[in-house]
């Protein structure tokens, strides 16, 4: 295994789980290619991304093209020879990288493809409610997430799961993964699998707007979007004060399911203790963390010590 040259490309903490899994099976990994610094936090600090971070630990060779078509980056890259490259969460590659080694290059997805192909297949899969998912390695081709499968494991989605926690579980199956794949293709042991031609269900970027709570949906379907978006990027809604135009947005990470108190959508019930309820149109939800806008993240109990929502106030437009 030592003598298969392996380039991996990959830049968040899921990317990180991967490298270090590859490097701990004794692969030999001859460059790590990750993205730009970048201007971070209220100081515009650059910071580097967790990959660069864990791969500098390592002393591993570094490069991060800002172009991937850039023919220096190109002559650099072919000049590792890598036999074989390995992509996870790193962005779209031009034909002319992933074509370059002789084994080809493969990608991991934290889905069950050809289901939740796209930018965010971990939080589309538990705001559509699904029960299971899990992880496919796969031959880069041109459309994005259609290559031939190399490897495909499910896992199970517990009511208790959020996007954090559902992305902590993938990201060390993922990793074994990755390093079942390099074996086998290193053995010759892979046989790929073309895709099924079906569509599939998208997970496509998610923007701010997509992450508004709308209060007049099923009971079901605004809790799996509450933590299918929790911890990141975070639900979001806004409380309007009875008698005033003024608003203010929260973020909610957490709610459990209460039957139901009689709560019109969006209207809400609230001890200024401990509990805040609030209406949907088949039931209600008991907040159980959030966060106002300029405020730390909190449990209600804590919310409620130092904050009290007015009776009659509301969450939504």
């Amino acid at each position: 295994m030592q003598d298969l040259k392996i380039v991996f490309m990959g830049t968040p903490n899921f990317a990180v789980e991967s490298l270090k899994a590859l490097l701990e099976a004794q692969m030999n990994i001859v460059g790590v290619i990750t993205s730009p610094d970048k201007p971070a936090g209220r100081g515009r600090k650059l910071t580097s991304s967790p990959v660069k971070n864990f791969a500098t630990e390592k002393g591993l060779k570094i490069l991060q093209p800002t172009n991937l078509k850039d023919p220096r980056f190109l002559e650099e890259l072919k000049d590792l020879k890598a036999d074989l490259q390995v992509v996870v969460a790193f962005r779209m590659l031009p034909e002319v990288v992933w074509n370059m080694p002789p084994l080809g290059t493969f990608n991991l997805h934290a889905s069950l493809l050809p289901d939740y192909r796209g930018a965010a297949p971990i939080n589309w899969a538990i705001i559509n409610g699904e029960e299971k998912t899990g992880v496919t390695t796969f031959f880069l081709q041109h459309e994005i997430d259609t290559g031939d499968i190399l490897f495909q494991e499910e896992t199970p989605i517990l009511p208790e799961d959020n996007a954090g926690s559902l992305h902590d579980k993938l990201m060390v199956q993922g990793a074994n993964m990755v390093v079942k794949t390099v074996k086998a293709i290193a053995n010759q042991t892979i046989t790929p699998q073309p895709q099924a031609h079906k569509q599939g269900k998208p997970a496509p970027k998610i923007f701010k707007e997509d992450c508004k709570i709308d209060w007049y949906r099923e009971c079901d379907t605004v809790h799996n979007k509450i933590r299918g978006l929790s911890p990141y990027p975070a639900a979001w809604t806004e409380l309007s004060y009875p008698n005033e135009e003024r608003k203010q947005s929260i973020k909610i990470f957490r709610t459990e399911k209460s039957g139901s108190a009689g709560l019109n959508p969006g209207e809400i019930y609230c001890d200024q203790k401990k509990i805040i309820l609030v209406g949907t149109r088949n039931g209600d939800l008991k907040i159980k963390e959030l966060q106002m806008a300029g405020k730390k993240r909190m449990t209600t109990e804590e919310f409620l010590k130092g904050n009290k929502i007015p009776e009659g106030a509301s969450f939504g437009s």
